[in-house]
């Protein structure tokens, strides 16, 4: 009897049995219940990858957005001025000034040249207190020691100086060698000067100028704002010519400044051009190219560190949700699947909490732009490109994060699972 149903059981074929399969519609499927299962395990996961994500759509678009507004602003301004440095004593020691007393009249008969003039910081001859600086009768001041710069009229004009009150003193006081002065409107309320219709005036180590006019803010060399300012002749007949620190400050016409930069020497001192040392603007194309590298570089850098910190976090926590579901994934291998069916499942989980981050990131970036375009009044600058390559490098992010977690639950097997 047990010989026949051995032999029964023997000849009875073995039911088919077919291999496991995991469509990817499943797979899309258990990925978002892994994630809708804990939301605000999730939400805390996309965290550091929608700050990557969203730190680098922002840097790549106000990059773009800030370097054309770069190159506009340095076309108006630093485009249009020289400088022109005296270095007569590093040639010879034993030279004079390098500037002659008609420097001005000689740069400004250049072509494109709009304003020029020389300027210096002026030293006491034997103590400090011959540039001390007190206001009488308005202001109540023991007096205070003050930058007091000579400057030509051609010089304060190349600064482009807004006037709060008065005017600038010109070639006439300059000529006459007026004893008067142009304070900046931070020395004008230190000083106790409130008003010019009570025509103050200054002295500067006891000898009186009349204040003519107060800057409230300057175009360029904005040191001048916390100087005082008295015409170049003036300054030599009372503390005499600069023994070094001349400068001349040139203002052209934009386009013209690098053939200025190459004129003046000559134009001012044609027997020793080498006294005088001409610098000229740099480049716009490669200031903007520096600029934009430099900004790209650093905000980049930290994008990085952010995606780092956003990869790191998708994988901890992909581990500790293996940890958590080892029941689930041994039952998953008893019923038939496979390694690469869990592999697949975390990996799924992983990528798509990546590309949820990318692309609520990329939306943040891109608002982030805009708004400060909007404040800035400036033309928001998107390349499709970033737009398009965000989204996928959260997505990339989060595959990689999920690498390691999802081969440890690869390998769990069925039966210690279920056991423990």
């Amino acid at each position: 009897m047990l010989s026949r149903i051995r032999r029964a059981r023997r000849a009875a074929p073995l039911p088919a049995i077919g291999h496991s399969v995991f469509v990817p519609r499943d797979l899309l499927a258990e990925a978002l219940a892994g994630m809708l299962q804990r939301p605000a395990r999730s939400a805390l996961t996309m965290l550091g990858t929608v700050l990557g994500v969203g730190a680098f759509v922002a840097v790549l678009g106000l990059t773009a957005t800030a370097s054309s507004q770069i190159d506009a602003r340095f076309n108006v301004l630093s485009a249009t001025e020289v400088t022109v440095e005296d270095i007569a004593r590093e040639q010879d020691k034993f030279a004079g000034a390098a500037f002659p007393d008609d420097a001005s009249e000689r740069v400004e008969r250049l072509n494109g040249v709009r304003h020029a003039g020389v300027l210096w910081t002026v030293k006491p001859r034997r103590s400090a207190a011959e540039l001390v600086v007190t206001a009488a009768p308005v202001g109540d001041t023991a007096g205070e020691s003050l930058s007091v710069v000579a400057a030509a009229p051609g010089a304060l004009r190349a600064a482009e100086p807004r006037l709060s009150q008065g005017r600038l003193y010109d070639d006439f006081h300059a000529g006459a060698r007026q004893r008067v002065t142009v304070i900046g409107s931070g020395i004008a309320a230190r000083l106790g000067i409130t008003t010019l219709e009570t025509k103050p005036a200054i002295f500067i180590g006891g000898q009186p100028f009349t204040v003519t006019g107060i800057v409230d803010d300057v175009r360029r060399q904005p040191e001048v704002l916390l100087s005082v300012l008295v015409p170049q002749t003036t300054a030599v007949e009372i503390w005499g010519r600069p023994a070094e620190g001349a400068r001349m400050l040139i203002a052209t016409d934009l386009g013209a400044a690098r053939q200025v930069a190459g004129e003046a020497p000559t134009a001012l001192r044609p027997d020793h051009p080498e006294y005088l040392k001409a610098v000229a603007p740099p480049d716009p194309k490669s200031l903007r190219t520096s600029v934009t590298s430099d900004l790209e570089q650093l905000f980049l850098l930290l994008a990085g560190v952010c995606l780092v910190i956003g990869a790191v976090g998708i994988a901890n926590t992909t581990l500790v949700a293996v940890l958590e579901r080892t029941g689930e994934i041994g039952l998953r291998r008893a019923l038939g699947a496979q390694r690469r069916h869990v592999t697949a499942q975390f990996l799924a989980e992983s990528g798509t909490l990546g590309a949820f981050g990318g692309l609520i990131g990329t939306a943040i970036g891109t608002l982030t732009v805009l708004i400060v375009a909007l404040v800035r009044d400036w033309t928001p600058v998107m390349h499709p490109v970033t737009l398009a390559t965000a989204p996928l490098i959260g997505l990339a992010t989060g595959l990689v994060a999920g690498i390691y977690p999802a081969r440890r639950a690869s390998r769990v097997q069925p039966a210690e699972a279920l056991r423990g």
